[in-house]
């Protein structure tokens, strides 16, 4: 049986001496009682996760802001459109109400405006949900997010293609400051939303967008052409202004009533080309009908976007002729006897 002798250091280097251990067995029980220390596992990662995730965050949290800024502008035009109002355009003048109230601001029956609402909004939302790594609603995953956001962008940014196809042929000598700017947007917002997603993946859903593509293309030539079918005879409307002549003789009732009518502030409210109001005069005869208030309401004549004069826009007038007697407000053509009544017409009332 083999001796062996091992020198080993003290746990205490003050001591400055050598213990001799002596083994008489087998050598393996040397390596039993050997202590060595224990080594904290180690793992290896990746420190370029971090910064891409980083990335990815940053990318929706700026596809989340450009969508703000989208549903600012949408919102303010849905305003204008729903009150009537001039819009402000730092380029062009005039041509940006006359694109916003065309028949091109309307799908199926929707304001254009209303629509842009809905997408911007939609887009802001979805990009916020994705910057917070929490589950989605409706228990959708990140990869089908991903997937609805990349199509509401290919939408919105086909749409803005169409719609500057539009301006450039349909309106040549017109500039809308607006529309540009959502033309900007959309594109912008469409190819952040593809530049996170890899290159085999955008392969992948090349054929989605192109079939949501081509869906946005035949449902906006759809509403166009039956807009434009329906209305193809207004739209090549110009009418110069031009005085309506009566012909018929005013009756002394008629005559007093249209003094009558005149003191207490009714109006009747018309247009040059209208026939109902030509009939409506005609009622009142030649004399009775120059005593009337009568307010035009297309003094400069009428053209496809013409709008109508302030007084009849702050009436709310919808239709011709109208009156407004003491509040009251009376369409189409009136018989003599119902303004009589409506006005509170008595013969003892007749000014001098």
């Amino acid at each position: 049986m083999a001796t062996f002798t091992l020198t080993t250091l003290s746990p205490s280097f003050s001591s400055h001496f050598f213990a001799p251990v002596r083994f008489n067995r087998s050598p393996n029980l040397f390596y039993k009682n050997l202590h060595f220390p224990k080594l904290q596992s180690l793992k290896c990662s990746s420190s370029s996760s971090e910064p891409e995730t980083s990335t990815i965050d940053w990318t929706y949290k700026l596809i989340s802001g450009i969508a703000g800024i989208g549903f600012i502008e949408t919102s303010y035009l849905a305003y204008l459109k729903f009150t009537g109002s001039d819009v402000f355009c730092p380029v062009g003048g005039d041509t940006c109400s006359s694109i916003l109230n065309s028949d091109y601001a309307v799908v199926f029956g929707v304001p254009l405006p209303l629509i842009g609402m809905a997408a911007y909004s939609f887009v802001a939302a979805l990009s916020l949900q994705l910057t917070t790594k929490k589950n989605l609603p409706f228990g959708v995953n990140r990869s089908n997010a991903q997937l609805v956001l990349l199509g509401s962008t290919t939408s919105m940014a086909t749409a803005s293609a169409y719609f500057l196809y539009i301006l450039t042929t349909a309106f040549p000598e017109s500039s809308c400051s607006y529309c540009l700017l959502s033309v900007l947007l959309s594109f912008s917002l469409f190819f952040l939303t593809l530049k996170d997603i890899g290159l085999q993946e955008k392969y992948k859903q090349l054929g989605l967008q192109l079939v949501i593509a081509s869906l946005v293309i035949l449902t906006l030539n759809t509403s166009y052409s039956s807009a434009k079918s329906t209305s193809s005879s207004m739209a090549k409307i110009e009418l110069p202004y031009f005085a309506t002549e009566i012909t018929t003789p005013s009756s002394p009732f008629a005559l007093s009533l249209a003094r009558y009518l005149h003191s207490i502030g009714a109006k009747m409210y018309g247009a040059f080309w209208c026939s109902h109001c030509l009939e409506q005069k005609e009622m009142f005869g030649r004399e009775a009908a120059k005593q009337l208030d009568y307010v035009e309401c297309f003094p400069d004549g009428y053209r496809t976007g013409t709008k109508m004069i302030d007084a009849c826009l702050d009436a709310k007038i919808e239709g011709f002729p109208t009156w407004i007697i003491n509040g009251q407000v009376l369409s189409g053509e009136v018989e003599l006897s119902e303004l009589a009544q409506a006005s509170g017409y008595s013969e003892s009332d007749q000014p001098s």
